[in-house]
């Protein structure tokens, strides 16, 4: 619909509903708990991946929140069912570029992909490629393999594309946890500088 109204092509766009869809999240951890609780509601098939199932220690959440669990050697089994994949995984030395060539070729063709985690777990050559093919339905993303995004990537030219500056997640809510914490880390420093002692703990909810 938005790029219906950018090129102006105005009457009735149609939307695609996320109601029947299956949905891939990699990562499974605080952040993919959240997003799941969160989709929950819609109407849609959640496959998730983690490392150690058995280590969440909120486990009894879990009940009829996931319809499919694996580990990471089951990541190309699952892909080939998801519709939207999510990635919430943590980069390390294992997951740079683990969204790679064999993976987007294993999803379904128009399948989505979102990126809320870290840039580099894309690798962006076969991002663009499956994308310049037409077999990735779309891309969502919220941070880039490089921070500050260049606005002149060639990745932009895609109308199927959407990018946010790692600013997704900023509402007035968060701003305001984000002052109160800046405020106490401010106090802490000037005691620290002055040396004076602590009499008091502050928390920031």
């Amino acid at each position: 619909m938005d790029t219906a109204v950018i090129q102006k092509d105005l009457g009735l766009p149609v939307g695609e509903a996320i109601f029947g869809k299956t949905i891939l999240i990699l990562g499974f951890g605080a952040i993919g708990m959240e997003i799941a609780k969160r989709l929950r509601p819609f109407g849609v098939k959640i496959l998730a991946t983690k490392r150690n199932w058995s280590s969440n220690t909120v486990s009894c959440d879990l009940d009829g929140l996931v319809d499919k669990k694996g580990g990471p050697e089951d990541m190309y089994e699952l892909v080939r069912e998801a519709d939207i994949v999510i990635t919430c995984m943590t980069l390390n030395n294992e997951s740079v570029g683990i969204v790679d060539h064999k993976f987007l070729s294993a999803l379904k063709k128009g399948s989505y992909l979102i990126n809320i985690a870290r840039g580099r777990l894309l690798d962006y050559t076969a991002v663009f490629n499956h994308l310049e093919s037409g077999h990735l339905g779309g891309l969502g993303i919220d941070v880039a393999w490089t921070e500050p995004f260049d606005p002149e990537d060639p990745i932009l030219k895609f109308p199927n594309v959407i990018i946010t500056p790692h600013v997704a997640g900023i509402t007035e809510l968060v701003c305001t946890c984000f002052f109160a914490i800046h405020r106490v880390v401010g106090d802490v420093a000037l005691k620290l500088h002055a040396g004076e002692p602590f009499t008091e703990i502050e928390f920031v909810n």
